[in-house]
């Protein structure tokens, strides 16, 4: 049998962690990666430095590989149409991908499909801002960019017809689609990870809490501390979304939670995910391992989980920019932690690694989290 070869667009921490998943296998990654410093192409062996913004970079890539698959979802729609209809293989397909390229598209095709989304509407003028307020509980509301966003960017909380007016002008400036949302009475955020195989066959991991500072997700708790029959409502809605835009690897469906037990679509992504880092050691199958096997169109991995309490925590950049490899030592002389780095220049803000810890106690297992992900970061423990 000749080695697969998985092509991976994007050479960020999901392709890095992927190349760990694909060396049991023997399986071939390619990674493009826009640069020779990108945290997969400073581990990888077989690297293409190229933009995914470049349809002759990604012919050349595709022509190399097997079956494409992402780490992100910005290579431009029409890009990769064009690869699909050259014949090469990708998984997700382009319209898969659609639906975390384009959050508009996703909420409307998702709201027309009948699964729960909270209330929106394109606009283009304050008028149409405030109109959408007026209508949907008023003053704030949430403003947001169609495409492009991530970890908090693309977001606007507007309180005022003045700062949504602030935001359209941004908006204008950017060239950016934005749609108004209603705000959400949020009691927490959760999400789904499910991994599919071209044929429908599908696996789903158990329900985790996101907890979310400044936008971006900086613990995950798993299993989400949440009544069964929001788990399982939430589990629905997930293979609901993957049967129906025909996913293939890894999707993570993150969900609001309000106020008495209400569940709503936030988002997807069709690819490995930030929600799924702790399956790598709390689960026996990782979400990496399962997207290859999906894109591969193998037999999915048991989501089991190995412990009855998993904690992931975000190793993000503190203020004093200091590099967390200079504080490992420390970091794992705490028991029965996993530390995961990403290979990335330290800076304020920025997701540099992970920690991930597992055992009895859902309480005692975050404070070894958390402390070890302080102690990287220069941190008091």
């Amino acid at each position: 049998m000749v080695t697969p070869r998985v092509g991976m667009v994007g050479g960020g921490q999901l392709a890095r962690m992927t190349y760990q998943a694909a060396i049991p296998f023997g399986v071939t990654l390619r990674v493009l990666a826009e640069r020779a410093d990108d945290g997969a192409a400073l581990v990888g062996g077989d690297v293409e430095i190229g933009s995914h913004t470049d349809l002759e970079a990604l012919r050349r890539f595709a022509s190399g590989c097997d079956v494409v698959t992402f780490d992100h979802e910005l290579a431009p729609p029409e890009l990769l149409t064009q690869l699909e209809a050259e014949g090469h293989v990708l998984r997700p397909s382009p319209a898969a991908m659609r639906f975390a390229q384009d959050k508009l598209w996703q909420r409307d095709r998702f709201g027309a499909l009948g699964l729960p989304v909270p209330a929106h509407a394109r606009v283009a003028t304050v008028e149409e801002v405030e109109a959408f307020a007026h209508s949907n509980g008023g003053w704030p509301t949430v403003m947001k960019a169609a495409r492009g966003g991530y970890d908090g960017r693309g977001v606007w909380v507007v309180r005022s017809p003045e700062e949504a007016a602030a935001v359209l002008a941004e908006g204008a400036r950017g060239g950016l689609t934005l749609f108004a949302e209603a705000m959400v009475d949020l009691e927490r955020e959760v999400a789904v990870l499910i991994a599919r195989r071209p044929g429908g066959q599908s696996v789903v991991y158990p329900v985790v809490e996101t907890v979310q500072e400044n936008g971006m997700c900086r613990e995950l708790v798993a299993p989400a501390p949440i009544d069964p029959v929001v788990a399982a409502h939430a589990r629905n809605i997930a293979e609901r979304i993957s049967d129906a835009i025909d996913v293939t690897g890894i999707m993570a469906v993150e969900l609001f939670v309000a106020r008495g037990g209400v569940v709503l679509v936030n988002e997807i992504a069709t690819r490995p995910h930030n929600s799924g880092h702790h399956t790598i050691e709390g689960c026996v199958t990782s979400q990496f391992e399962n997207h290859l096997r999906g894109v591969l169109d193998w037999p999915l991995g048991s989501t089991a989980a190995m412990a009855p309490a998993v904690v992931t925590v975000n190793v993000v950049g503190g203020p004093s920019g200091g590099d967390p490899r200079a504080h490992l030592p420390a970091a794992l002389a705490i028991p029965r932690v996993h530390v995961h780095l990403y290979g990335k220049g330290p800076r304020p803000g920025r997701k540099l690694g992970h920690v991930t810890a597992l055992g009895a106690d859902a309480g005692e297992v975050r404070e070894r989290a958390e402390r070890a992900a302080a102690i990287l970061v220069g941190e008091p423990a």
